[in-house]
């Protein structure tokens, strides 16, 4: 069967086309290149990734190719990114990224080239039913990326490191000789790479400054642009040191006034929700597995642990969570994913 592996550069999607060649697939890399734009030194920063797929595929013996889809993620991810940053929440471009371009484009791509199957190297689990699992690693499962997926995309894809931890992963990197087996792992948005965040959004949004504020309206300070901020936000607030000494903390961004309004102190209740309300609202296998209300686990950003919930969808398809326990900074425009054991469900957009 041929298989294309989405192929980053990094040692997790290496280690994925190795398996699937020593499993006797026919494997075609594919480096999917989705930002044109360079950093602040004129560097491409694709370029140093292209070059490592290179070298891994010519190791292993395996023909490769690039593929632009610039255009798509600029339709359809980062302008997204931007719409959502002028209307004052805190989006998260790879969830987006995943539906769009590495789920939606490339497996288009993947079936021009005749291809089975495609592969990446997400830290996740599929069976045959199409079910969303978490990966093997907890601390570095990625099912929350994905949940935007259907049923029938996974069906169509292979995560051959899903049932291994990182630390396995490497192993096999090194024992095989792969040029990127302690290459560190990428962090942060893809595009923004190792530029400062408020410098690359400053090229896209104008910033207009404003008083950051206690919640009876004092002014402490000075923020550069409400964009710049997101809920539960401590570091780079520049007001330290005031008031009672306790650290400040965003609670929420005032966008009719261009006010940021703080708190003093992480155990302030205001800094903490028990209910959320989500909209874009999606399921892998299209609906909720019970009638709602049901009881699940949700998690309101990556890494968290299961967080017990009772979730209710509206007839207008809008869910609402309401947690066991309080939640800190449950932000608007990232996401709440749901869960049932293992099994991703799906999830949606704080609002």
């Amino acid at each position: 069967m041929r298989v294309v592996v989405g192929l980053s550069g990094g040692v997790d999607s290496s280690v994925a086309a190795l398996l699937l060649k020593r499993q006797g697939c026919d494997v075609v890399g594919v480096f999917m290149n989705n930002w044109d734009e360079q950093d602040e030194n004129g560097v491409c920063t694709a370029e140093q990734d292209w070059k490592d797929v290179q070298r891994v595929c010519e190791q292993i013996d395996i023909p490769y190719f690039s593929v632009n889809f610039a255009r798509e993620y600029w339709d359809r991810v980062f302008t997204e990114f931007l719409n959502e940053y002028r209307a004052g929440r805190t989006p998260n471009p790879d969830v987006l990224c995943n539906r769009e371009i590495k789920f939606k484009a490339f497996l288009d791509y993947a079936k021009r080239l005749m291809a089975g199957k495609m592969a990446t190297g997400h830290f996740v689990r599929t069976n045959e039913s199409g079910d969303l699992l978490k990966g093997k690693d907890p601390n570095k499962d990625q099912s929350y990326f994905l949940y935007m997926l259907k049923a029938e995309q996974l069906r169509q894809s292979i995560f051959p490191v899903g049932g291994m931890t990182k630390a396995e992963v490497r192993a096999i990197a090194r024992e095989a000789g792969l040029p990127v087996s302690e290459k560190k792992d990428s962090t942060g948005v893809c595009f923004i790479g190792e530029r400062r965040f408020k410098q690359f959004l400053a090229n896209y949004l104008p910033a207009q400054p404003g008083d950051i504020v206690l919640p009876d309206g004092s002014i402490v300070g000075r923020h550069d642009g409400l964009m710049y901020y997101t809920l539960g936000q401590r570091r780079g607030l520049g007001i330290g040191g005031g008031g009672d000494g306790r650290r400040y903390f965003v609670i929420e961004k005032d966008l009719k006034n261009n006010r940021l309004v703080v708190v003093q102190g992480e155990d302030d209740a205001r800094l903490y929700r028990r209910e959320c309300d989500c909209e874009q609202v999606t399921f892998v296998r299209d609906d909720l597995p019970a009638e709602t209300p049901c009881r699940l686990n949700a998690k309101v950003r990556y890494r968290q642990a299961d967080q017990p919930c009772t979730a209710e969808l509206d007839r207008s398809g809008r869910l609402r969570l309401i947690f066991d326990s309080p939640q800190r900074a449950v932000t608007p425009g990232q996401s709440a994913v749901l869960y049932d054991g293992d099994v991703c469900l799906g999830g949606g957009i704080i609002c």
